[in-house]
């Protein structure tokens, strides 16, 4: 249920009426605060809310009821969009553009620190690399796991660029603690008891939409970890699983506004595994931007055809310096 109070209400009378609420009806509420209002969202059984005696209250502007089941995630509880605070320069979902950029495998350290150097000279605000890797063959690399992280580390020491890395389980979280954005690969998009643990912790998140997942249910996955406190969310649209093989995946551009009309969340767009091929990385990157999307995470590697996995999306650094200049170029005319 969505409370919309009316102009220039006194503090303690808001917080007069939120404990009534909560004492009355049995409901948590999540107060937002706006430039021209206050909105207070109900959560739990609020089928005993007297929606009628609410809205006769002289505070309230309007009332109404929420028919979706992600409730922090919604942008009627939250009208204005989060932005995502990293550090001093990177602040996601403020209308500006960043982009991860870095190999899908950290190899190593020479690897990582020259590929982190060459995307921050292109424009490249985060430096995305893994370290654990889940590979649908039990035989592929599955990334240098501990030895990844430390390397990223090096990379973000030498370079400045805050790390983006997938963790794979939670027993890993402890190791995660000096990582600056947490991913959440596709496959663990509803491995609800790491997204619980997730949402315990003041830590940026960034969580791939699954394989063949709908919208509603990517937004209740980020709902488990918001509901736990973390409301540091940014939702990954990276391709769903569709009947066309030719690419690996089939890149959802409708998701961009959707989400962003559903969610005050950012949205972040991965072309490279939504394609798999390098030479439409491009492409759909310039589609996510004009489509509104919030940043991208790019493959980029310094030998793709020597890459020790997925190569074959990875960009090299003078391709990613060209795409680069192009998306800026194009959310500049936007």
């Amino acid at each position: 249920m969505i409370i919309v109070l009316k102009p220039q209400i006194a503090p303690e009378e808001i917080t007069k009426f939120t404990d009534h609420l909560k004492a009355d009806y049995e409901v948590k509420v999540n107060r937002w605060d706006g430039i021209h209002s206050t909105v207070l969202g109900l959560i739990g059984d609020t089928t005993k809310v007297d929606i009628e005696y609410i809205d006769a209250q002289e505070i309230v502007e309007s009332v109404k009821r929420v028919q979706e089941p992600y409730k922090k995630a919604n942008r009627k509880f939250h009208p204005e969009n989060t932005v995502i605070r990293i550090n001093d320069s990177v602040s996601i979902g403020d209308g500006s553009l960043h982009i991860m950029a870095g190999p899908c495998s950290v190899e190593s350290e020479e690897q990582i620190t020259g590929i982190a150097k060459s995307v921050q000279a292109s424009g490249a605000t985060l430096l995305r690399g893994g370290a654990f890797k889940p590979r649908t063959s039990p035989y592929a690399f599955q990334g240098l796991k501990a030895e990844g992280l430390d390397l990223l580390k090096t990379a973000r020491k030498e370079t400045g660029l805050p790390i983006v890395t997938e963790i794979m389980r939670v027993s890993h979280i402890d190791m995660f603690e000096n990582v600056d954005i947490i991913q959440v690969g596709a496959r663990n998009m509803q491995n609800f008891e790491l997204l619980k643990e997730l949402g315990k912790i003041d830590k940026p998140i960034l969580l791939k939409r699954g394989l063949s997942a709908t919208i509603e249910e990517w937004l209740m996955s980020a709902e488990y970890i918001m509901a736990g406190g973390n409301e540091k969310v940014m939702l990954c649209e990276r391709g769903i699983r569709t009947y066309e093989t030719y690419t690996r995946n089939t890149l959802d551009i409708s998701a961009i506004p959707i989400v962003k009309s559903l969610s005050h969340l950012p949205v972040i767009v991965d072309p490279s595994h939504a394609s798999g091929k390098s030479r439409l990385v491009e492409p759909l990157a310039m589609a996510a931007v004009a489509a509104g999307a919030d940043g991208l995470i790019i493959e980029v590697h310094n030998d793709p055809p020597h890459a020790w996995s997925d190569g074959a999306q990875s960009l090299t650094p003078k391709q990613f310096d060209k795409v680069a200049k192009r998306v800026f170029a194009l959310k500049n005319s936007l």
